[in-house]
This record gives C-alpha cells, structure tokens and sequence, in this order.
C-alpha cells in the first residue's frame, strides 16, 4: 500500500462535502478545526476504511481503490495503527514480555540474542520520547501515560506492520511530539494526526481544517510558516524548560521576560 485518498461525504447539515484528498507514505498530514467540528469522526472514517456506509458518507481508498473486505473487517490484516488520548494496559506483563509477545505475534522469533537486542532498541527509542524513563522489567500497569504513550510510539513506528497511523492529539501524550512524529515516518508510514496544537500543525506538510463535521480547507506549509513553527519550537522549548524546573521542585520567581527573550 503507498497511498489513501479520502472522498468527501457531507456535513452535519446533510450537504455536501467537496474532498478529493490523497496521501503518501512517508507525510505527515494534520486536522485542525474546533472541539465538536469532527475531527475524531474523520480519523474513525479512515481507521474503518468507510465505503459510504458511517454517518459522513466518505468513501476511502487503498491505492486509488476500494480496499478488500479482509482489511476492513479482519484485526490481524487492519492497515491502521490507532494512538488515541488514552491508554490503560491492563495485562499483567513487562514491558519486556509485553514487546516479545508482540513481537512473536508479528512473527518475529522471541527468546533470542538477536531478538532481545530489538527489543531494547524499541524500549529506548520509546524513553527517548518521554522524561521519566522506565526499564524493560517494568510492569506495564505501572507505566505514566506519557511513558504508555511512548511505548505505543515506538511500538508502532517499529514493530507494528500497519502503514497508516492516525493520533489524536498528541499535545496530550506527555511526550516529545517532533521527536514522535520523526520516528514514526522514519518507518515510512502515513501519519494523519488530530491537533490542537499550532506546532504541530505546522510540523505537517499539509493540514485540513474541518468545521461543520466537513473539511473546509486544504493548506500547505509554506516557508513562512516553517520559519514561524521555528519560533514556536523555542517557545515549547522555554515552556518546557519550565516544567522541567517543577518537576525537579524549582521555584518559578525569576523574571519571565528575560527567561524567554534567551531564544
């Protein structure tokens, strides 16, 4: 599979929505618009390949064309990974056991040399992301969200088949997005993130604004707005220099206008 194209269905008021829309491996595409337009429908639209048959009435293609019925309906041949704003585990695993049984789920032998090595690959790549690192005998239940979140990151960027990965709003993840969002096209996946966030909006290449349960518009990022996301990555930078400072019970009774007129 190398690409999706998202066909316009119609909005809350029954009208309809002009989308002829198409994405590739390897990009990163974001949907913006307010709490309510539907953005969680759009992704729900792609993650269950819709044919005309959800409340929008968009149809998705694989490659120009309706996908079998196997990858629609079957969970071991889904082409969608799904990161969403929450995530409990609940099995009584490591996250060593956890990654092997994915791992040998995917038909990658556990138990080897080789194999453990992979495994600790994933394990760092995910406490790249997060600021509390956890070790691989760590249970999994006793993972923050922003530690399960990484983990997931990192398990679907590497180990996880899928070549679409749909996010919603990964602001909320207690992670570094860039850093996410790297590694997971790194493995040359499609990423269709739902955001609120202006920073990451602008990490995409393009964006769709969604109002009325409709996309309005198709943007793309243009120099002016890479420069500007250049600013608002220091901005985030400052900001979380300032969390790191709480967290290590800092005091915060410095002047703020010096602290970040130092970028």
């Amino acid at each position: 599979m190398n690409s999706i194209t998202i066909l316009g269905g119609r909005d809350k008021e029954g009208r309809a929505e002009e989308l002829d829309f198409t994405c590739k491996r390897g990009e990163i595409v974001c949907i913006v618009g307010p709490t309510g337009a539907g953005k969680s429908r759009f992704l729900e639209d792609i993650e269950c390949f819709a044919q005309g048959d959800t409340p929008t009435g968009r149809r998705v293609l694989v490659d120009g064309a309706a996908p079998p019925e196997e990858t629609r309906f079957e969970s071991e041949k889904k082409l969608v990974s799904c990161l969403s704003q929450n995530m409990n585990f609940v099995m009584d695993l490591s996250v060593r056991e956890f990654l092997a049984m994915h791992a040998e789920a995917r038909g990658i032998q556990a138990g080897g040399v080789e194999d453990d090595s992979f495994i600790r690959r994933i394990a760092a790549a995910a406490n790249a992301l997060t600021g509390e690192a956890f070790e691989l005998d760590t249970p999994v239940t006793r993972l923050s969200g922003g530690q399960s979140r990484a983990l997931m990151i990192a398990d679907t960027a590497m180990l996880s088949p899928s070549p679409v990965v749909l996010i919603d709003e990964l602001e909320n993840a207690g992670v570094d997005r860039e850093a996410a969002l790297n590694l997971l096209v790194s493995g040359e996946k499609i990423i269709i993130i739902s955001t609120h966030d202006p920073a990451i909006a602008l990490l995409g290449g393009r964006r769709l604004c969604i109002r009325g349960g409709a996309v309005r518009g198709v943007f793309t990022t243009g120099e002016a707005e890479r420069a500007n996301a250049k600013i608002i990555a220091a901005l985030n930078g400052r900001l979380l220099e300032l969390r790191r400072l709480l967290r290590e019970g800092k005091t915060l009774d410095f002047n703020m206008e010096d602290f970040f007129s130092e970028h």
